[in-house]
């Protein structure tokens, strides 16, 4: 996996170099410009966006305590500290270091990581969901015009807007709540009868590769485990509640960013339904995060988003794009340095740890309910 991972950025890392030699002369971009962009930034919304984001891990903490409590009851901030050095972990190292979190949290209540692993799944779920729906929400107020404007840089909504333009319009505009609302479904489905979808995943997939069939009825039966979090509408309508708030804490972090680059006229006039876009291209750059080089994906795509969506300058949209990586991203990293060296805690060596562990536990099919978890006292 680690080779598979390396081999993966080294690809991107030479991509990119092609990419810049390629740009470099056919692309105008002022430097001076760019850097006058940063200089005059309102540091005081760069502060207001980090410390909304600060607050994010807060509520993450509380979200994960929450889908404990009925198996092991933890204090709200107890599992602070597993949010914060487990996002460093990513931010510094990429995706790679997914698994750090749960496998902290384990380590941290004595819980199986098995049932960790099944709330990370949950706690994704709700992410998305929460994501989706305030995405939905504020493309009610985007002209259709610039939502067709803003997806043009995607090849095949570029084509299909070209042939089918309300076809188009009606999958930007609503394709997230319809992949909410199909979430949702698979979330009662798997609740309900989670052995069921496993096996019908399994013999769906089976004839195309026997690994990805037992790969994903693994999957499919560690998620119904982690649904046992939420036994009741109050717990999921608690969790939900959560989540949403964390991501309009995310929504005004980046609102806040772009508002704070005074010198250019089309960030300051953004408005939070176009913020949205450009947390969706942030966003969708974030999935796939490479160590360092992943930064720099990211940084381009919201540079392209900013262009496309608010038509500033390149100058503007580039710092933009950095500044929208320090804030969201990178400016959880010095703390959790700090944080990981309180509790001993070698970033390199729990996400190797973290990964094998992971890999481990599904290449043996093992599955850990979270309902047959062990009880304790507070963490």
């Amino acid at each position: 996996m680690r080779r598979n991972h390396w081999i993966l950025g080294s690809v991107v890392l030479a991509a990119l170099a092609v990419l810049v030699v390629w740009a470099r002369h056919r692309i105008h971009f002022d430097f001076r410009v760019f850097g006058a962009q940063l200089a005059m930034t309102d540091w005081r919304k760069i502060l207001l966006g980090a410390a909304c984001i600060y607050a994010g891990y807060i509520f993450r903490s509380v979200r994960w305590a929450l889908l404990l409590r009925h198996n092991k009851k933890v204090g709200p901030l107890s599992l602070l500290g597993t949010q914060v050095i487990g996002f460093t972990a990513v931010a510094l190292i990429g995706r790679v270091a997914d698994p750090v979190r749960p496998f902290l949290v384990a380590k941290k209540t004595r819980l199986p990581l098995g049932s960790q692993i099944a709330v990370y799944i949950v706690e994704r779920l709700m992410d998305a969901g929460s994501m989706a729906l305030i995405f939905s929400i504020a493309m009610i107020w985007v002209p259709t015009d610039e939502i067709l404007k803003a997806t043009a840089h995607s090849g095949w909504m570029a084509r299909l807007a070209l042939h089918h333009r309300l076809l188009a319009l009606l999958i930007a505009r609503f394709g997230g709540l319809a992949l909410t609302v199909a979430g949702a479904l698979f979330l009662v489905a798997v609740r309900l009868a989670g052995g069921a979808v496993a096996t019908f995943f399994e013999h769906v997939l089976h004839p195309i590769s026997k690994g990805l069939a037992q790969s994903v009825g693994h999957k499919v039966r560690t998620f119904h485990s982690g649904l046992d979090t939420m036994r009741s509408f109050a717990d999921f309508a608690a969790t939900a509640s959560l989540s949403l708030v964390m991501w309009a804490l995310i929504a005004l972090a980046y609102f806040e960013v772009c508002r704070a680059f005074v010198a250019s006229p089309a960030l300051t006039a953004i408005t939070l339904p176009k913020c949205v876009l450009l947390m969706i291209a942030s966003g969708g750059a974030s999935i796939v995060q490479l160590p360092v080089i992943g930064w720099f994906s990211q940084i381009g795509l919201v540079a392209v988003a900013v262009v496309a969506v608010l038509g500033a300058s390149a100058e503007a949209a580039m710092a933009c794009g950095a500044m929208q990586l320090v804030v969201t991203s990178l400016s959880i990293v010095p703390l959790g340095l700090v944080w990981a060296q309180f509790e001993h805690v070698s970033l390199r060596k729990v996400t190797v740890e973290s990964e094998h562990a992971e890999e481990e536990l599904e290449a043996q099919g093992v599955e850990t309910p979270v309902e047959h978890a062990p009880s304790g006292h507070e963490a």
